[in-house]
């Protein structure tokens, strides 16, 4: 049997509809983790199957004869999800990044262009009869689709990069907040997640290129090489599938999320606090050095504080006036210090003093240190110990 069933093009779209489904049933059994998260994400690969699924019956070859003999319902109906996409994609990231999010009444807000959508869908093709229907689908080219349904494709296209910045901008928020509950952030890796958001979000961008090629083509007469950005974004996706299942597989337990409330704290005009809860901190953290632990957070402090993790919090940010990172890493400098200029410390290495003070990274370490003090470890070590000889001699 030597005949070509599918190009290409068509087994890209093949093994990303292969991976979307088998990733998102193993998320929906998965037991472990975050199941509002796992659901989402499950939501979401299921419309990255069907988005490939519709352009497989609308120009695959094989696929359009397939799809005809059973219903011509079958047409477009896929396409529903390109609306859905983009919204899930944003509730997974704050599902990620906001600890114990729940879903709220607001979100459905992001449905309403599908809800719309999904009515006119409704009216324009499956109500009418099938014998339309089929003689519709015989002549039914690109060059003759009619101009409201380009203008529809555009308005979509520009939803779902406009809804693809939101998911950026929640990630960079997050990345603003996270120093309040949070000493060590080179635990939490942002970086396959942006990598992910950023390309979602240039496949979007390329997705309305490929709306206003095709008006450019057919309603002006400008030739614009759309198929050709088509056929890009779709390898493009199987990339970022593929990937987003590599990495969250792997990396998604990292996000501890930050709670939101807590944000708010540093936003309000400062008040008086208990002296004694101001003290109970500070003598705490010079007796028992919680600090020293590489990965303490906000929510261990206070557990070891018999604190909410709230109050301490507002304490730490309108008392102390720094967020959770500075004001532990304060005391992870001052311990350095302190060993700095121990005579035992005279030759051990930064990376050592570095660990024996609480630091997980250098950069965190080398960036602090000279905030606070001026200069570098090594300089100081260096200058200290260069005074202490001069003065014996």
């Amino acid at each position: 049997m030597k005949e070509v069933l599918f190009n290409t093009h068509d087994l890209a779209l093949i093994f990303t509809i292969f991976i979307c489904l088998s990733f998102s049933v193993f998320l929906v059994t998965l037991k472990k983790g975050n199941k509002l998260s796992n659901y989402l994400l499950a939501c979401f690969l299921l419309t990255q199957a069907a988005i490939p699924t519709d352009n497989l019956i609308n120009f695959g070859e094989a696929f359009r004869a397939f799809a005809l003999s059973l219903s011509p319902n079958l047409f477009y109906t896929f396409g529903l999800a390109f609306w859905l996409e983009v919204p899930l994609l944003l509730l997974y990231i704050k599902s990620l990044v906001n600890k114990n999010y729940q879903l709220k009444k607001h979100d459905s807000l992001l449905f309403i262009p599908f809800i719309f959508y999904a009515a006119y869908f409704t009216v324009d093709w499956l109500m009418i009869e099938n014998s339309i229907k089929l003689n519709v689908l015989k002549n039914d080219t690109i060059e003759t689709t009619a101009f409201i349904d380009r203008a529809i494709y555009f308005f979509r296209e520009c939803f779902r990069f406009s809804i693809s910045v939101l998911c950026f901008l929640e990630l960079q928020k997050y990345q603003k907040n996270i120093k309040n509950e949070f000493a060590e952030l080179e635990s939490v890796d942002l970086t396959w997640l942006k990598f992910l958001v950023i390309g979602f979000l240039v496949v979007h961008l390329n997705s309305i290129f490929v709306s206003l090629g095709i008006i450019m083509s057919y309603e002006i007469g400008i030739l614009v090489d759309h198929e050709l950005l088509g056929l890009t974004a779709n390898y493009a996706i199987l990339l970022l599938i593929t990937s987003l299942i590599y990495f969250s597989a792997g990396h998604s337990r990292i996000f501890q999320g930050i709670d939101d409330e807590l944000t708010a704290e540093q936003h309000k005009a400062p008040d008086s606090f208990e002296p004694e809860k101001i003290q109970k901190i500070e003598t705490y953290l010079l007796q028992n050095k919680p600090y020293l632990n590489h990965l303490l957070t906000l929510d261990n402090l206070a557990s070891q504080l018999s604190m909410g993790s709230r109050n301490l919090s507002s304490i730490i940010n309108r008392h102390f006036g720094k967020n959770f990172f500075e004001f532990i890493n304060y005391y992870r400098v001052e311990e350095s210090k302190r060993l700095l200029l121990l005579e035992e410390n005279k030759t051990v290495t930064m990376l050592d003093i570095m660990d024996k003070a609480g630091f997980n990274s250098k950069a965190t370490f080398n960036t602090f240190f000279k905030k606070l003090v001026g200069v570098t470890p090594t300089q100081f070590r260096k200058e200290y110990w260069e005074s202490q000889n001069k003065n014996s001699s």
